[in-house]
């Protein structure tokens, strides 16, 4: 374990000092699923951070792909995000409408093609508001900056390397998503997939990462924790997953944050390995495990 990575998270005073420095971008990377019928570019447009673009997660995303937003091809990445003036030379600072949901994902999204330059905004927009900070509405229009991709494979999984853990147990599977969705016994949001786990994997909810009063992440201290009492052993590779992708970034920044050097995402996550099939799934509540 290396030590904490704190550049991976600014402050709204951060950003408020930094909004109009000609380095800095920001981005709404917002996402809901699909059942919770919002739409986050129409709430990207009624209100967003002064100067914010908006990042689609089911555009700038492998849509030849019937799973949703996978990483797209680094040419498509590449010419998305350019056209938001994203690019080369410049610090990303991004957030979403919940607080800290998605945001991680896109930050984890420009980390695998190699901009490294990239934060979230601690507390996102709730955050924002709270202390009425300005925002904008409708759409912002910016130039183009280059992006050069650097693919940065090591930071991704996918189906056949977690099979392959299965036998390895190389690296550890860490669930972002719900005590009740792991165990089985919650519904998918997703229909037609099996409920349960990946076996062997440990259950450590994204919201147990992120202070319930603030909307901010918990200091690193407290992020260790965490992850000792999911049985993480921090010494270890570890996988984050979820339900689709996205959560699994929150872990990933948690575990970024708390000094971790060795950190990949399943990408496909449960809308993968859950679907009908052959996978194993395992059920019932995470055993108690102490770290390795």
């Amino acid at each position: 374990m290396s030590e904490p990575n704190s550049n991976a998270l600014v402050s709204t005073e951060w950003l408020a000092e930094h909004l109009h420095a000609p380095d800095v971008r920001v981005v709404d990377g917002s996402y809901y699923l699909p059942h919770e019928g919002l739409d986050p570019r129409a709430e990207y447009e009624v209100q967003h951070i002064p100067g914010a673009v908006f990042f689609d997660i089911d555009d700038i995303a492998d849509t030849t792909n019937p799973l949703p937003h996978m990483l797209p091809p680094p040419e498509k990445f590449s010419s998305r995000v350019r056209k938001l003036g994203l690019g080369d030379g410049v610090r990303i600072v991004v957030y979403d409408q919940r607080g800290i949901m998605s945001a991680p994902r896109v930050w984890w999204t420009f980390r695998f093609f190699g901009h490294e330059d990239v934060a979230v905004l601690d507390g996102g927009l709730p955050k924002w508001l709270r202390e009425g900070r300005p925002v904008e509405e409708g759409s912002v229009r910016v130039g183009e900056r280059h992006f050069t991709p650097r693919v940065n494979s090591l930071m991704a999984r996918d189906r056949e390397q977690i099979v392959g853990n299965l036998r390895s147990h190389r690296e550890q599977v860490l669930d972002a998503r719900s005590a009740g969705r792991f165990a089985g016994q919650e519904p998918e949001p997703r229909p037609g997939l099996r409920g349960g786990h990946i076996p062997d994997s440990l259950s450590l909810p994204f919201t147990d990462l992120i202070d319930r009063e603030t909307q901010t992440m918990l200091p690193p201290e407290q992020l260790r924790a965490r992850f000792a009492a999911a049985g993480v052993d921090m010494a270890q590779p570890v996988v984050t997953t979820c339900g689709s992708g996205i959560t699994a970034g929150v872990l990933a920044l948690g575990l970024h944050l708390a000094g971790h050097a060795d950190v990949a995402l399943y990408d496909g996550s449960w809308a993968d390995w859950g679907q009908p099939g052959d996978t194993p799934v395992a059920t019932g509540p995470a055993a108690a495990k102490p770290a390795r």
